[in-house]
């Protein structure tokens, strides 16, 4: 039983972090109706900026959140306005090409940071990174704990943001009908800029709260691309909500599947788990929940 409870509590801290990430890349998906396959390599991005802000200048990672998200907003508004919006205007290109821009700044995002910093395995340890505390039998990770908190605010924050805000309900009018919001006096296209900055951001804090318990290396935002995409399908694509469900539910099949397969099956639980629910439930959780 405390094998059992151990595992759940890993696989929910751990699915608090993914649904952050998933997050992200659903309400790009929501708002642009594409899928940002350069999702990864962005939070990639803002884990670098966390690992020099503390190897050059001994910067905690948590507060190397107030730098790493503004910075990636900048870099996602740069990258929408000046790379996929001028896909978006020429109705003659195939949506599908707005896909492979991303797909091409993933790689060139990936190729910038390995010249930068070379291929070698990059970490920000700090005193609390292997810190621990007890609830009877079952240990907590602090910083995974940590996480798990800022996560929450975050996610608290981002949906006051799209409820109460006059941007936030722009957000909103856009992902559900781009051309009545734009009818309204919404400018779809400003729209455009502040979703892809905030997924990025959003992502890129994913990113920094796993700096002192995880490596990097610049071919990582792949797994992690791949991670958000089985998350937004777990959700339903396009669906904040549905994204916490579906990161909270890849963060228990991985556990569970490392415990009680093989460590090495962790990521091969979750590919499976997306290939079931795109072949009986292609709505994800959002088809159950109606969200």
């Amino acid at each position: 039983m405390d094998l059992f409870l151990q595992t759940l509590v890993s696989g929910f801290l751990k699915g608090g972090l993914y649904a952050l990430i998933g997050m992200g890349m659903t309400l790009i998906m929501g708002v642009m109706g594409i899928i940002n396959l350069a999702h990864g390599q962005i939070m990639m991005v803002g884990m670098y900026i966390t690992y020099s802000l503390f190897a050059l200048y001994g910067v905690d990672p948590y507060l190397s959140l107030f730098v790493s998200m503004p910075a990636i907003f900048v870099l996602g508004v740069t990258i929408q306005k000046y790379l996929l919006n001028p896909l978006l205007r020429a109705e003659t290109i195939l949506p599908e090409n707005q896909v492979l821009m991303t797909v091409g700044v993933g790689m060139v995002l990936t190729e910038v940071m390995r010249f930068i910093f070379t291929s070698d395995y990059k970490s920000a340890r700090t005193s609390y990174s292997n810190a621990t505390f007890f609830l009877g039998e079952i240990s907590f990770s602090v910083p995974l704990v940590i996480d798990l908190f800022i996560a929450i605010m975050m996610t608290v924050a981002l949906f006051l943001f799209l409820v109460k805000t006059d941007t936030g309900k722009s957000i909103r009018a856009t992902a559900q009908d781009k051309e009545a919001a734009s009818l309204m006096g919404i400018n779809a296209e400003r729209i455009t800029y502040i979703t892809f900055g905030l997924g990025s951001a959003l992502v890129a804090a994913a990113g920094t709260l796993l700096m002192p318990i995880f490596y990097l290396f610049p071919d990582i935002g792949g797994p992690f691309t791949r991670k958000a995409f089985v998350i937004c399908v777990l959700g339903g694509l396009g669906s904040t909500v549905g994204a916490i469900f579906g990161g909270i539910t890849l963060g228990l099949a991985e556990a569970f599947g490392a415990t009680y397969v093989a460590m090495e099956f962790e990521d091969m639980i979750g590919l499976v788990m997306f290939i079931l629910v795109l072949l009986f439930l292609p709505g994800g959780f959002k088809r159950i929940t109606k969200i």
